[in-house]
């Protein structure tokens, strides 16, 4: 087996660790890093020697897709542990187990316990590894996100086998850029267990006008690339399906009640480019390894571990893919950084929770409010542009602009150059004539997206064609509008109805 320089360094500090009596280590490989390759290099050491393993997942899908990839390095001898598997075979040395089967079953006998996504924290796992009879077993996790709060009172040691950020500068993992819309309103949303409260949250984020940017957005700045979008729950993303839907495009839903067969023939029409978009609650965060090249964070979190792992589900490389396009309808890439900057190096055991706090507040990107530029910490004249704020609380944002968050320069559409507003212009005039409107409707439509009129002086002669990006735009325009026409209608019937009866 052909392990990368990283892969094989992590493996090296893994014996270290074990050498060094810690029992409990835990692995950080980033998604895409190739952990269960690790984790395959690591049973095969393991059967070299003679010895039982046990490989411990949270989630059923994981199982056969676990299974695969061992058989793709190499390891044939598995059984699984998983209600009535096909594979279910106790015989063999290599247990792939359902951390929740293995709750309500005898626990086969093994020299060695690796446990994947060890940031989903169990109570039967902390009570496992504490049986008298497994004290001297080593249980080795594994995961992309080690941040779990009190995970060091369950593990032992942590061993970053590389971050991120390397994985894109060796072009292992692919770039990314995000684009984000002006800040929305979470201010009445509570807080539970250090996350936004659901039911407060989808009733922050499910309104009409949020829903209906996500999809103007996407058919401004998507480029038709294949992307998955997170929701806040499942009422949430059907309604961001169907708004796909009334847009011409192919978009599908899942949950965690969709059955896996139907889960299947979804991701494969997604491979194969007849599925454009899924709309997912919590279903994608893992265990996802389609060709994605657009996020869409309609779901904010404070969790920095949700948050990697949708953002880790664009990452992987993929043939004529650049980098990844995240659109972050959720704000979440301005309250947490970006998925670069989250690093930790111990973990948590539940103790230092202020120190965390304060640490994680003095890493934000802060936004110059002159040219939306993500200047560092502490530094207070804005890089980009110069401007140094002066403290005040009324500072004004445009609902639904986007703006690019990067550590380059941010570029709002007011801030287009000439060349692309006055094009943009002829081409509004250009659709208007071929409608037999007057030239106004491309004004007002104009001030729509762009939020201020044309440049003086603008050129009024139309366009010989228009873009796909300004037709998609104008066709979805076109159906919000449609939309509001025909709610209103509704009500004045309803109302009509209600005073006739009253009559």
């Amino acid at each position: 087996m052909n392990l990368r320089d990283y892969q094989q360094s992590a493996i090296d500090m893994l014996r270290d660790s074990l050498r060094r009596g810690k029992k409990r280590p835990v692995v950080m490989a980033p998604t895409g890093a190739g952990k269960t390759v690790i984790a395959a290099a690591i049973i095969n050491m393991a059967r070299q020697k003679g010895k039982k393993v046990i490989f411990c997942v949270p989630m059923l899908s994981l199982i056969d897709q676990t299974v695969e990839r061992f058989y793709a390095n190499g390891i044939y001898d598995v059984g699984v542990i998983q209600g009535m598997h096909e594979l279910t075979d106790w015989r063999m040395p290599v247990q792939v187990c359902s951390i929740q089967t293995l709750m309500r079953r005898k626990i086969p006998e093994a020299d060695l316990v690796i446990v994947d996504e060890a940031h989903v924290m169990y109570r039967f796992l902390g009570e496992w590894i504490d049986y008298a009879e497994w004290k001297d077993v080593p249980f080795v996790g594994l995961t992309a996100t080690p941040w779990q709060r009190g995970m060091g009172k369950v593990w032992d040691d942590l061993i970053i086998a590389v971050t991120t950020q390397e994985l894109i500068d060796r072009g292992h993992l692919s770039d990314f850029k995000v684009f984000a819309p002006a800040h929305p309103d979470l201010k009445n949303v509570k807080t539970v267990a250090g996350d936004y409260e659901l039911k407060g949250l989808a009733d922050a984020m499910d309104q009409g006008q949020l829903v209906a940017d996500i999809v103007s957005t996407w058919l401004e700045r998507g480029e038709n690339r294949q992307t998955i979008c997170f929701a806040v729950n499942r009422t949430h993303a059907k309604h961001i399906q169907q708004q796909f839907i009334d847009a011409g495009i192919v978009a599908e839903y899942m949950d965690a009640h969709t059955d896996r067969m139907a889960r299947n023939e979804i991701v494969k029409r997604f491979d194969d480019g007849d599925v454009k978009v899924i709309c997912n609650v919590g279903v994608l965060t893992t265990g996802f390894d389609a060709d994605v090249r657009c996020i869409i964070l309609a779901r904010p979190t404070k969790s920095e571990i949700l948050y990697t792992q949708m953002i880790g589900r664009g990452l992987r490389t993929a043939v004529g893919k650049d980098h990844c396009l995240i659109l972050d309808h959720s704000d979440t890439t301005v309250r947490l950084g970006f998925v670069t900057d989250i690093h930790h190096t111990e973990l948590d055991d539940g103790s230092r929770k202020e120190k965390k706090e304060q640490k994680a507040k003095e890493k934000l990107p802060k936004e110059c409010p002159k040219c939306a530029f993500l200047r560092p910490p502490k530094v207070r004249e804005c890089p980009a542009c110069g401007f140094v704020p002066e403290p005040r609380s009324d500072i004004e944002t445009a609902e639904g602009e986007l703006y690019e968050l990067s550590r380059d320069k941010a570029v709002k559409q007011k801030d287009w150059p000439r060349e692309r507003k006055e094009q943009f212009y002829r081409e509004l005039i250009a659709y208007a004539r071929s409608k037999g409107w007057k030239d106004g409707w491309a004004y007002h439509a104009y001030i729509d997206r762009i939020k201020v009129g044309p440049p003086p002086g603008c050129s009024k002669a139309p366009a010989e064609a228009i873009s796909p990006e300004t037709m998609a735009w104008i066709k979805h325009q076109n159906i919000v509008k449609a939309k509001r026409r025909e709610n209103a209608e509704r009500k004045r019937n309803s109302q009509g109805k209600v005073a006739g009866t009253a009559a």
